[in-house]
């Protein structure tokens, strides 16, 4: 198998893994080949795998909230030029609801986007916000079409034995995750 890593600058570019000769600035790829690996690598960030009904297209986004935020799955959606209604989606682990600790600009940047966003942050006794990533990325899915989302809910920061989390430890490793073609 052939594999290509991006340089995840935490944008939308999402781009035909089969394609990259080089390291792109990307946050998604998506391929039509079997063969070619589709890859990003994360401690923290939530990785999205999505692939067709029919196993002709298969993509994998790095969603950290910036990306998140400004369209990283809407793009991958459109770049992987299907029908949303047959795709499905799989979340990879991420920081869980309990632990990713936002500011009041972040909030307000997602509800200013949706104001059904508000559901997923929760205030806390220091005035910061506890973003739930899982349930941004569902909203984001469901308006272009995504219905079929499932997820191991996991949480990379409470889960140290079996993840990497950059908010728990600061330096670490990053996991990679990883999606292919038969």
């Amino acid at each position: 198998m052939n594999r290509k890593w991006l340089k995840q600058v935490h944008g939308t570019n999402c781009v035909d893994a089969a394609s990259i000769d080089i390291p792109l600035e990307a946050d998604a790829s998506f391929t039509r080949q079997s063969g070619i690996v589709c890859a990003v690598q994360t401690a923290d960030c939530l990785p999205v795998f999505f692939c067709d009904d029919n196993a002709k297209v298969v993509a994998v986004a790095h969603a950290g909230w910036r990306g998140l935020l400004a369209g990283v799955l809407e793009s991958t959606v459109t770049a992987m030029q299907i029908d949303p209604t047959h795709l499905m989606a799989w979340f990879g682990p991420a920081i869980g609801p309990k632990k990713f600790e936002v500011g009041d600009e972040v909030r307000a940047a997602f509800i200013a986007h949706d104001a059904q966003a508000s559901s997923a942050f929760v205030l806390t006794t220091n005035g910061k916000w506890m973003a739930d990533i899982y349930t941004l990325a569902r909203m984001r899915l469901a308006e272009v079409g995504i219905r079929r989302v499932t997820s191991t809910n996991s949480c990379t920061v409470t889960q140290a034995e079996e993840f990497f989390s950059f908010r728990r430890d600061g330096v670490t490793g990053r996991m990679a995750s990883c999606i292919w073609l038969e």
